[in-house]
């Protein structure tokens, strides 16, 4: 199943080879990527999830890495075929947690295929399963002391409804609803491995959280497994233990009085007083919210506002040990930041920024004391790698402990820079732009390729990316690559954010083309050759772009909204919708009209390439073969629809992120550059 043996990665501290390496699209696939990155709390070490791709699998595949803080010394410590996840210290710093989904020949727990947990101790290297469930685990925590372990199984459940009976005697068909996986919380002792069952209250728990002495409980709850449900019908309970009763917390703040209904909440984390519990809630479209509640007093439950232009990022929030202060993910302006309120008698006193610099930081974990953070962070010049810092302090330096893509030191890198231009509003927008190795301002025009970021509620940040949705290669191959920061992405400020409502398909277009324009006045982008592409809301404003402008000479759509009537009826999120449009389709049909390619389609003389999932939930292939029905049956205009078998809203196969770069770069080469595909 699994094995100890050593396996170092270059360390960065070796000496840096010269950069002479062109970028490819199979440099891709040899990237680590580094997540989940977790910090003993002695500090001696410091785990992380590292996934790559293999070809032999047809998957990327995530694996644990160790390292020594003082040594710098790494060692891979699983390698299985199946991704491990979650991984969690001991107290005392001897043993490392986590989940993985093992198979073996007989096919019974632990080894039946499904998620349970493991641990590995640290002085031998010897990995032990720790749960045996049927029907697998859905998350775990430890106790303070490590003696046990809390974790959420799954049962499935039916509805006791009048149409009960009638769906059980007609069993064949698949019905709406009527049946849902629920997840009981259940400890296990890990001196005797008896366990026993907390909460069973058939509900779908989506992240739960134990307090320090195991006294309080609380949990996101909803009554089924559909997202719809989180997005708008999701509660926090906390249980009491000793008492076995539960309360819901009152939603008035993030549901009545919030600026939609449709919010999905997400991160829990108790404070060591074992009383205040701190969670987020994040909106599509609007600023997401962070609050603390304090389960021992009648006072209102506290929000925390971000400071200035920040945008709460992620649901990744911790109380730092031993201190009043509660950290999480800020977005500003393209980067990712490490930030700390400090909390006194209810109220927030001082929000400080830990690090110092540029960051776009991915992950990031404290020590028992709470004076050290790890994380992971992405530079102009590597990807996500390890770095520690002192977290007592505002604006740390912090030392770069892991490199592990060594490769990276001799690659010819892209410029990367932000640029910022005029809205036509009088707005002020930036993106991140890309130009070729060595390449000066003045020297010929480049042809251009405009890539879009999803969301829209998220941000391309001032970081190397090497993506299958376009960073880096096309650089690598002489074009220009602008990624714009749009009206409606994170980290410019709540209004930067929220102009975006009611006003899709026109203000980030327009935004999008003022930066277009700014860089053919500058001298850099012939306006003659350029392309546009993006993935998710990033295909929809392809779409958009496409549809009303030709200003276009290709065009890549990936995963793209084609009718906003279509996605809401199909979407697995449609809060996303009703917050863009403002309503239902039949309170806003104008709104519904105004915000769709469908209706401009006529106006498409792009010849496009269109990417789907075929099982994508949050994008449903509709779109995509209404697109191409419209532009090959009735418009005549070059167009190649690609449904990429057993894949949802991203590609998770190998060889369809292979096929996807491949595309796209035949495709632009001669749409732009009439080059001929070889």
């Amino acid at each position: 199943m699994f094995s100890s043996t050593l396996a170092q990665h270059a360390q960065a501290a070796n000496p840096k080879p010269p950069r002479s390496h062109a970028i490819t699209i199979d440099d891709f696939f040899d990237i680590g990527q580094m997540q989940n990155v977790a910090l003993s709390p002695d500090g001696k070490h410091a785990v992380w999830l590292e996934s790559r791709w293999d070809k032999a699998l047809d998957k990327a595949q995530s694996d644990l890495w160790l390292i020594n803080t003082q040594d710098k010394q790494t060692q891979r410590l699983t390698f299985s075929h199946e991704n491990e996840s979650s991984p969690v210290w001991s107290h005392d710093s001897r043993f490392i947690y986590f989940m993985s989904s093992q198979q073996k020949e007989e096919a019974k727990a632990p080894f039946n295929g499904k998620n349970q947990v493991f641990r590995i101790a640290l002085n031998n290297f010897a990995i032990q399963p720790i749960t045996a469930e049927d029907l697998g685990v859905n998350a775990f925590q430890l106790s303070t002391d490590s003696k046990l372990l809390y974790f959420l199984g799954n049962k499935p459940s039916v509805d006791t409804d009048i149409w009960a009976d009638m769906r059980a005697s007609h069993a064949e068909p698949q019905y709406a609803h009527g049946k849902r996986d629920t997840n009981p919380l259940k400890v296990l002792s890990l001196s005797s491995f008896k366990q026993r069952t907390l909460i069973d209250d058939d509900k779908v728990v989506w992240e739960f959280n134990v307090n320090d002495n195991g006294s309080k409980i609380a949990r996101i709850t909803t009554s089924d497994n559909e997202l719809i449900f989180l997005e708008g019908w999701s509660d926090i309970e906390v249980f009491d233990v000793k008492t076995a009763s539960n309360t819901v917390l009152d939603d008035q703040l993030w549901r009545q009085n919030a600026p939609s209904p449709y919010g999905w909440l997400l991160g829990l984390d108790w404070h060591q007083d074992n009383q205040q519990l701190a969670f987020r809630i994040d909106f599509d479209g609007y600023p997401g919210k962070l609050f603390i509640a304090n389960t021992q007093l009648s006072t209102p439950i506290l929000e925390v506002k971000p400071v200035g232009k920040t945008t709460f990022q992620g649901g990744d929030i911790q109380w730092r040990p031993k201190s009043n202060e509660i950290c999480y993910l800020g977005a500003q302006v393209a980067r990712t930041k490490l930030l700390c309120s400090q909390i006194n008698q209810g109220a927030v006193v001082n929000t400080r920024n830990v690090l110092a610099g540029d960051t776009v930081v991915g992950s990031y974990s404290f020590n028992a004391s709470g004076k050290q953070v790890a994380f992971s962070h992405n530079g102009l010049n590597h990807f996500h790698d390890l770095f520690i810092a002192d977290a007592d302090h505002r604006r740390s330096q912090f030392k770069r402990l892991s490199n592990i893509n060594p490769q990276v030191d001799s690659w010819l890198l892209p410029q990367i820079s932000i640029v910022s231009w005029q809205a036509p509003d009088g707005s002020t927008v930036e993106g991140i732009l890309e130009l070729p190795y060595g390449y000066k301002v003045g020297n010929k025009k480049l042809p251009l390729v405009v890539q879009i970021h999803g969301g829209p509620t998220s941000a391309t940040p001032y970081s190397l990316q090497h993506r299958s949705y376009g960073r880096t290669t096309f650089a690598a191959n002489g074009w220009a690559l602008l990624s714009p920061n749009y009206r409606g992405s994170t980290g410019y400020g709540d209004k930067f954010l929220t102009d975006l409502i009611g006003n899709e398909h026109q203000i980030e277009v327009a935004d999008i083309m003022a930066g277009v324009d700014k860089l053919i006045a500058d001298g850099i982008v012939d306006g003659d050759k350029m392309a546009v592409m993006g993935w998710s809301n990033g295909g929809y404003l392809t779409n958009a772009l496409i549809s009303t402008t030709n200003r276009f000479k290709a065009a890549s759509s990936g995963a793209g909204v084609f009718d906003q009537r279509l996605q809401w009826m199909l979407e697995d999120t449609p809060g996303h919708v009703l917050n863009f449009m403002q309503g239902l389709p039949w309170e806003q049909p104008k709104a519904y009209d105004k915000a769709s390619s469908l209706t401009y389609a006529n106006n498409i003389t792009t010849p496009t390439l269109i990417h789907i999932g075929e099982n994508d939930h949050r994008v449903p292939v509709g779109h995509a073969q209404g697109l191409y029905r419209s532009l090959k049956h009735y418009l005549n205009i070059p167009v190649e629809l690609i449904i990429y078998p057993d894949e949802g809203h991203s590609l998770s196969h190998y060889q369809h992120r292979k096929a996807k770069m491949e595309w796209d770069k035949k495709w632009f080469e001669y749409y732009v550059l009439q080059q001929e595909p070889i």
